[in-house]
C-alpha cells in the first residue's frame, strides 16, 4: 500500500511538471542574494544600486543589520545612509548583541519588529563578527527568532538579503567562526563549534562561502572546511565585489574584482597531511556568470569574443610562486596559465620558522585540461578562467634554510 501511495505520488509530481527537487523543497525561495567580499566602498554604484533594485527600486525599504558590528549605531547609521543615498528608505533594526541600552533577545522577538523586517524588501548586513549575528539571531536551543523568521519570509516571498564580510559569511549553512590563520588551517584542519560553526544558510544547504578572498588568500581554507562538512561546492568572493545569486540559482559578479568556484566533486583526500587532488578552480571576473544547478560558465559581454586559442599562447616560459597566498596571486598565477604553452603552474606556500609545524608546507599544482576555458577582456587585458585542475600536496621544508653557496 506504501509503494502504491508512492507511485501515486510520483505520478502526480510528473503530470504538475514539478521536479522531485522542488516538491522536497517545501517553499522555493523567491528572492535573490548580494554576497560582498568586505570593504564595499561607498562609491562602488554597481554593488548598491542592484541592492535596491532588487529591493523594489527607489524608495525600497531595506532593513539593516548592524548585528555583527562591535558598534552597531555607528555601523547601522552608515549603512542607511549610504543605502540611501542611491535611493532606499532604510531603517536600522536593533538586534545586536554590541548595541548599548537595548536587550538584543526581546528585540529579536519583538512581533513588531518582525513584522516590519517581514515587510521590507530588502535587508543588509554590516560586516564585523558573523558569530554574534547567529548569536543574536537564533535561541540558544538553536530555532529561530521571530526576526530570523520574518527574515526568511520576506526572502522566500521575493525580496534580497545583502550582506558585506561577515554579512556574507552567514549566507551558507556553515560558516566560519574563529579560524586560525589560512596556513595553519591547511596544517591543523577545522573543528565544528570552534573554527566552522553553523551560518544562516539562505544560499541553501549545497554551497559553501568566504570572503575577503584574493586579498587575504582564503581559498585554501575553504578546501578544508568544505571537506569537513563534504561541500562539493564553494564560492569566495573578493574585497569591493558582490556575487549576486538570483532565484534561477544564476550567479553574477559585480564590482571591483571577481570570485573563486571551487569543485570538489571528483576529488581525491589522500591520508596524511593535507593533500587532496583533482579539485576544479575557476576565476568568475567582473561581469561573468556562474549557474549553481548547471555548472555553466557564461564570460562578460566584452569577454564574449575573446576566447583564447591555446595554440597561440602568450607566456612561455615555467610558472612558479612561491607565496601562493599572497594578495591576488592565484588568479594572476591562473592568467598566465592559461595563457601559456606551459601545462602546469607551480605555488608554494612555507610559514615562518616560528609558526606552527615550521617543517610542514604545501605545494599548489594548476593544470589545463581538455576542460580548461579562459577569456580575456580586449579593453582591460582582464582574464576569467574556467575548470582549471588544482591538486595540493603537502612538502618538508628542511630547517635551518642554509645560504647556497657559489663555487
Amino acid at each position: 500500500m506504501i509503494r502504491s501511495a508512492l507511485r501515486l505520488f510520483l505520478a502526480v509530481l510528473l503530470l504538475a511538471g514539478t521536479p522531485w527537487c522542488a516538491a522536497a523543497d517545501a517553499v522555493q525561495p523567491k528572492g535573490s542574494l548580494v554576497i560582498i567580499g568586505g570593504n564595499l566602498r561607498t562609491g562602488n554604484a554597481p554593488v548598491w544600486e542592484r541592492v535596491v533594485q532588487l529591493a523594489g527600486g527607489k524608495g525600497a525599504r531595506i532593513a539593516v543589520f548592524a548585528s555583527a558590528s562591535g558598534t552597531p549605531e555607528q555601523s547601522g547609521k552608515a549603512l542607511i545612509e549610504c543605502l540611501n543615498s542611491y535611493g532606499a528608505d532604510a531603517f536600522f533594526v536593533p538586534v545586536a548583541v554590541k548595541l548599548s541600552g537595548s536587550n538584543y533577545k526581546t528585540a529579536a522577538d519583538d512581533p513588531g519588529l518582525a513584522e516590519a523586517v517581514r515587510g521590507a524588501g530588502g535587508a543588509f548586513f554590516s560586516g564585523g563578527d558573523q558569530t554574534r549575528v547567529t548569536r543574536a539571531l537564533r535561541h540558544e536551543d538553536g530555532s529561530n527568532t521571530r526576526v530570523l523568521d520574518a527574515l526568511w519570509d520576506m526572502y522566500r516571498r521575493g525580496g534580497v538579503i545583502a550582506g558585506s564580510s561577515a554579512g556574507a559569511a552567514i549566507m551558507s549553512s556553515t560558516m566560519f567562526g574563529e579560524p586560525k590563520a589560512v596556513l595553519a588551517t591547511l596544517k591543523l584542519g577545522v573543528e565544528d563549534g570552534h573554527e566552522i560553526t553553523d551560518g544562516l544558510g539562505f544560499i541553501g544547504d549545497d554551497v559553501f562561502v568566504d570572503q575577503h578572498l584574493l586579498v587575504r588568500g582564503r581559498f585554501a581554507r575553504m578546501l578544508p572546511a568544505m571537506l569537513k562538512k563534504g561541500y562539493k561546492l564553494g564560492l569566495g568572493i573578493d574585497e569591493n565585489t558582490a556575487m549576486v545569486v538570483m532565484p534561477s540559482r544564476d550567479v553574477e559578479v559585480i564590482g571591483y574584482r571577481g570570485a573563486l568556484v571551487l569543485d570538489l566533486s571528483r576529488a581525491t583526500v589522500h591520508e596524511g597531511a593535507f593533500n587532496v587532488s583533482n579539485v576544479r578552480i575557476s576565476y568568475l571576473d567582473s561581469g561573468d556568470r556562474f549557474n549553481i544547478a548547471t555548472h555553466e560558465f557564461t564570460p562578460s559581454e566584452d569577454k564574449a569574443d575573446g576566447k583564447l586559442d591555446p595554440s597561440r599562447p602568450y607566456y612561455r616560459e615555467p610558472l612558479f610562486t612561491a607565496d601562493i597566498l599572497g594578495n591576488s596571486t592565484v588568479v594572476a598565477l591562473m592568467s598566465k596559465l592559461i595563457d601559456s604553452d606551459q601545462p602546469e603552474a607551480i605555488g608554494l606556500t612555507l610559514g615562518s620558522p616560528n609558526g606552527v609545524q615550521p617543517d610542514l608546507g604545501f605545494e599548489f599544482r594548476f593544470t589545463r585540461t581538455d576542460e580548461s576555458v579562459g577569456y580575456e577582456s580586449p579593453t582591460t587585458e582582464a582574464y576569467s578562467i574556467y575548470n582549471v585542475r588544482l591538486d595540493i600536496r603537502p612538502i618538508l621544508i628542511r630547517r635551518p634554510l642554509y645560504q647556497y653557496q657559489s663555487k
